[in-house]
């Protein structure tokens, strides 16, 4: 069965058809990431209603709130399941204490519309390392964060945000990079290196959709990346005035790959702008001299 994607709306304005769980099933049912823990009974509503009554693997691609803050509560309700992430993310799941305190400073108070991360019992997780699963494959895919995982399975990529936003905007793509801190471009171009090394397959963006052929996207959004440290080097070394509102205004309007901002709602700008701050101060961060 081909990849399902399931969105999980969430309760602040801008963030419908933004957030999503895959799911494939099968003799083995798979999930891909399972949302924040506030949208879990939309998760667990929604695969009942599928007909899914077991989930065996949960494969995490990172552990950010949004993608893994609900695993708690969903393996309460699929108590068989067991979840696959990085093997340096299995600490921060189990006690949640820093990567909560992380959310709440990168994320403000989007973090407590995305529900709090309950600890996860360890012997539910697998290190990624240790995982075999049949006809999966595992990718590390460190730059978005350095704990980032993208899987192959059954001819289909699940990327996670290694190769960015995707989203369509009416009949147009937007395609965005995905940077906070802390970022390091030359991991993040090694990992869509890795990925380009694959066969073009289709691919899964956990923000949010698919698109039918994976090369033609990672190579946009790798010449996005190179693009968005040429304008964010220059916007650093001269101008005024506060430097990611002048890197934001400057993105928006030379990057061809965010052309359909301009077609989506107020709501969805402001979502948008968001996370484009951010990802810009991730490559400020990467950019600014560091102390010898």
């Amino acid at each position: 069965m081909n990849p399902h994607l399931i969105e999980l709306k969430q309760s602040r304005p801008g963030f419908n058809r933004f957030i999503g769980s895959w799911v494939v099933k099968g003799d083995q049912n798979i999930l891909v990431d399972v949302g924040p823990s506030h949208s879990v009974s939309q998760l667990i509503a929604a695969l009942a209603a599928m007909g899914v009554s077991r989930v065996d693997w949960v494969l995490l691609t990172h552990i950010h709130i949004d993608h893994a803050g609900g695993l708690a509560r969903l393996l309460e309700h699929f108590p068989m399941a067991r979840a696959v992430c990085h093997s340096k993310g299995i600490q921060h799941l189990v006690d949640p204490t820093k990567l909560w305190a992380g959310s709440m400073k990168t994320l403000g108070d989007l973090s407590d519309q995305y529900g709090p991360i309950m600890p996860v019992k360890k012997q539910s997780l697998v290190p990624h390392t240790e995982a075999k699963i049949r006809d999966l494959e595992i990718i590390e895919t460190p730059g978005h964060a350095q704990h980032h995982l993208s899987f192959v399975h059954q001819g289909h990529l699940f990327a996670g945000e290694a190769a960015g936003i995707y989203l369509k905007v009416g009949e147009l793509e937007y395609l965005r990079a995905a940077t906070p801190p802390v970022f390091f471009l030359h991991e993040f171009l090694e990992s869509m290196d890795r990925l380009l090394a694959h066969e073009p397959m289709p691919v899964c963006y956990a923000h949010f959709g698919m698109a039918k052929n994976s090369h033609p996207l990672l190579k946009r959004h790798k010449k996005q990346l190179l693009l968005w440290e040429r304008v964010i080097k220059k916007e650093l070394s001269e101008g005024d005035g506060d430097p990611v509102e002048r890197c934001l205004d400057r993105l928006l309007s030379v990057d061809p790959e965010l052309l359909a901002f301009a077609g989506m709602n107020a709501a969805d700008q402001e979502r948008e702008k968001f996370f484009m701050r951010n990802s810009v101060k991730g490559y400020l961060d990467f950019l600014s001299p560091r102390p010898s």
